[in-house]
């Protein structure tokens, strides 16, 4: 087991560094083509940041891994909430009052509803897809006439991306061989680190006795929520609550409607009878949990982040249990 988990570990990091590549090389093309930053923030920097777990998802679909699949999506989701907001909250605290994502966090909550009463069909298919990627579409046309409206609005991070180079990963000094470059390992290394990672934690799951869904809501989960952390943790540092809130609720409905909904395309994904009694409902509560912080305007203080970290891990414990 001691390989596959080393190979699990492997398969992580060539994931994140190639969706970092990823990004830093479509996101720099994207702007030498003339694409607006507007709509490069919009989209290729929410794709591109997203594709390590778009990747494991279909890989997990290919290999009649459903667990992995769903686990990963379900346990990233609130992990993102419980972890990622409360480690930084623990280090330096979040200011939640100084920003306004009342609206995205709507969203994100029709969208985690809409994610859980399609889940009690029992399998995700084609058409359940195509309905989470018209809410997709949906979100983002939502968020691209918000950003259009309020670009002097300093509380919506998007609406700053008139500036390239306030944009994630844009460089105005990269040569077209190293955007070249970053294009070529990020779409090699992404379906190369899928590979290792999933197959790594089904036999990790065989070995222990687990569930695969139990991988996927725990190593995998984590290991790719880990970009979130890494950009929440210096949001708080910076003060910037209001990117550390934002990163969390669009990464949780991207999450939700593009993962599963492209996916859901590739072949059906069955839904593991513990998720619909258990998970699906923790990461709900986990969302609602963030309400008097994002309409009440509560900080975030070290006792909050301390709370939300041990509530992450009672979970954790109980899921491996």
């Amino acid at each position: 087991m001691a390989l596959d988990v080393l190979y699990a570990c492997l398969g992580l990091v060539i994931l994140l560094l190639a969706g970092d590549a990823l990004v830093k090389g479509a996101v720099n093309l994207s702007l030498r083509l003339g694409v607006p930053a507007l709509i490069v923030s919009l989209t290729i920097v929410a794709f591109g940041t997203s594709a390590p777990e778009l990747l494991i998802a279909i890989k997990a679909v290919m290999d009649n891994a459903p667990g992995i699949a769903l686990g990963n999506v379900v346990g990233s989701n609130t992990a993102n909430v419980l972890l990622v907001l409360g480690i930084p909250a623990i280090v330096s605290g979040l200011r939640t009052d100084e920003c306004d994502t009342r609206r995205t966090y709507v969203m994100m909550i029709a969208a985690s509803v809409l994610f859980i009463g399609l889940a009690f069909w029992g399998v995700f298919t084609w058409w359940h897809g195509l309905i989470l990627l018209a809410a997709l579409g949906l979100v983002l046309g939502d968020a691209f006439y918000t950003a259009r409206n309020h670009r002097r609005d300093t509380r919506a991070r998007l609406a700053e991306a008139d500036d390239p180079t306030e944009i994630e990963g844009a460089d105005p000094t990269i040569s077209g061989p190293k955007i070249a470059l970053f294009l070529v390992l990020g779409l090699i290394g992404l379906p190369l680190g899928a590979d290792l990672l999933v197959d790594a934690s089904i036999n990790i799951a065989r070995e222990i006795g687990v569930s695969e869904t139990v991988i996927g809501l725990t190593l995998v989960a984590i290991g790719t929520s880990l970009p979130e952390l890494a950009t929440t943790v210096m949001a708080a540092i910076r003060r910037q609550a209001d990117v550390a809130l934002g990163n969390v609720i669009g990464s949780n409905m991207f999450n939700l409607l593009a993962i599963v909904g492209i996916a859901s395309l590739v072949g059906p994904i069955e839904v593991p009878r513990e998720m619909l009694g258990f998970d699906l409902w923790v990461m709900l509560a986990a969302s609602v949990l963030l309400a008097p912080f994002v309409f009440a305007g509560w900080s975030m203080g070290k006792r909050w982040g301390t709370a939300f970290v041990a509530l992450y891990a009672a979970y954790i414990v109980m899921v491996l249990t």
